[in-house]
């Protein structure tokens, strides 16, 4: 649904909110037509039950309003007289129109001081309950998200394991696309494994002004733009178009940015003809070759604990070893290490089509040079190149494309140029030859980006291997994602800082007995 279809949708709910509730403005001594006007209806709405004008801009947040709206027809009948369970339940159960049938039906008593406590325990416990739901739902959905490393595609930098709180707002939060969605769960109920959201209605994508902008080699969360299978018990091979912000949760590295020439020579990135240097906390790894003398002892356990390889290994010939996942530095030690007397990097060079833009005569490690577009910018297409912007065109920016032959028409007009309506991305793990990226799959848009990595908060070691095997990696609690230098925990100060809180709060607990005792 467009923004002139939600405008039109907004209107027609005002009309049948005033036709509704009419009569009830009238009893509460305000005027007829107060219950018509958009807005401002529900301030007096909020007068007349007495509660907090603040409860308005609720309505307008999308998720949240789904646990307002309800509150307000409970608190709207309590107010007139109506504050059995059944009637709280019809209020609930027939979407407020329950508020018109008494309208219309019954002579209703305004109370307006009414007692707003709620009527029994277990009104209260659901009251609590809503109010806890719709912070923690605000501060998730706008604010602040935790987040699980499930996979070795960022090793070194964020482990398997890695629990981290990523911030919406730094590059602006998104409001939800589908406004009809379970509370702090992505695209599938827990348990009972079915969708958490209802496709229709969606809202119109709208992004909040961001802290700051997307730098080359900041670590980004975004949704994935290739999950499109049909995974809810259907066939897999069966195309499935989720909502954006209902696509699968994945974390990379940005490593180039909106406007930049983009190269991979060799494994080797390169961006507007310069290699791109990554900070000192990013370590990327690729596969090495290890020739073995076959005689010189060696202990391959050792040989990982004292390189700090956590994934990869393996051993195709007696005297040669795999490493699929070592960074540079190991590299280089394993070097000086007797027995081994090779350590060869290797590079993919054998050309693979499913490598993006799935036409060229391209490898993992020797690709392009492409575009990432920018937003206004405008590039020339055609038969040669329109495969790098086909799926922005027809699928990111929702144009009709259609190619035949050397003719190109977007949304029916004959087209040899196409200029860019929003920002994209080229995202990439730094474990390179063991990372689904957009180098299986292109550009990243903007309207995917869901936040930023800030905090890792909890790291467990083995957290894949049974929960016996579980251990957890002290050195990374508390620490920072982004930063100069190697990460350092802070869990230390959070104790002391806990300790602090706990005894302010036992001497002030102890100081205001005494005082009362007296």
């Amino acid at each position: 649904m467009d923004v002139l279809g939600w405008l039109l949708f907004i209107l027609i709910v005002q009309i049948i909110h005033g036709i509704g509730t009419w009569k009830l403005y009238v009893k509460a001594g305000r005027k007829a037509w107060e219950a018509f006007i958009p807005v401002y209806n529900g301030i007096v709405l909020m007068q007349i039950i007495n509660r907090p004008k603040y409860w308005i801009l609720l309505l307008f947040i999308p998720v949240i309003n789904l646990f307002i709206f309800p509150i307000i027809w409970i608190e709207t009948l309590r107010t007139f007289g109506k504050k059995s369970t059944v009637d709280m339940v019809l209020g609930v159960v027939t979407l407020g129109f329950y508020i018109a049938y008494v309208n219309y039906t019954q002579e209703l008593t305004y109370h307006k001081d009414r007692d707003l406590k709620a009527p029994n325990k277990t009104m209260e416990t659901l009251g609590s309950l809503s109010f806890a739901i719709i912070v923690a739902t605000l501060v998730h959905t706008y604010f602040i998200q935790p987040f699980t490393i499930p996979t070795a595609s960022l090793e070194k930098s964020l482990l398997v394991g890695d629990f981290l709180f990523v911030s919406k707002f730094n590059y602006g939060a998104r409001t939800p696309l589908t406004p009809i969605a379970a509370p702090m769960v992505h695209d599938t109920l827990p348990l009972i494994k079915v969708k958490s959201y209802l496709e229709k209605p969606q809202l119109p994508f709208f992004r909040f002004p961001a802290l700051e902008k997307i730098e080359r080699n900041d670590i980004v969360v975004f949704n994935w733009p290739a999950d499109t299978l049909f995974h809810m018990y259907k066939a897999a091979d069966k195309r499935y178009d989720k909502p954006i912000d209902k696509k699968t949760n994945y974390v990379k590295r940005c490593t180039a940015i909106p406007g930049d020439q983009f190269e991979i020579r060799d494994g080797i990135i390169f961006i507007n003809g310069k290699e791109s240097i990554l900070p000192e906390r990013a370590k990327p790894q690729y596969s090495y070759k290890v020739a073995w003398d076959g005689k010189t002892a060696v202990d391959l356990d050792y040989l990982k604990k004292e390189l700090d390889i956590t994934d990869g290994f393996g051993q195709i010939a007696t005297d040669t070893l795999i490493f699929s996942a070592l960074p540079y530095a190991s590299a280089e030690r394993m070097k000086n290490i007797p027995g081994l007397t090779k350590v060869e990097r290797i590079i993919h060079k054998e050309t693979d089509k499913s490598i993006f833009p799935f036409t060229k005569e391209w490898s993992v490690d020797n690709m392009g040079p492409i575009y990432i577009p920018e937003a206004g910018k405008t590039v020339d297409i055609n038969k040669d190149n329109i495969a790098f912007y086909k799926k922005v065109i027809g699928e990111y920016e929702g144009h009709d494309l259609k190619i035949t032959g050397d003719e190109i028409r977007i949304d029916g007009k004959v087209a040899t140029s196409y200029t860019f309506e929003q920002n994209y991305y080229w995202m990439m793990g730094d474990n390179r030859h063991n990372s689904l990226d957009s180098r299986y799959w292109g550009f990243v848009p903007d309207d995917h980006i869901v936040g930023k990595p800030i905090f890792i908060w909890m790291s467990i070691a083995g957290i894949n291997d049974g929960i016996k095997n579980w251990s957890i990696r002290w050195d990374r609690l508390f620490t920072t994602v982004s930063g100069e230098g190697q990460p350092q925990s802070y869990f230390k100060y959070f104790l002391f800082a806990l300790a602090g809180y706990f005894a302010f709060d036992y001497f002030r607990n102890k100081k205001k007995k005494k005082a009362e005792n007296q």
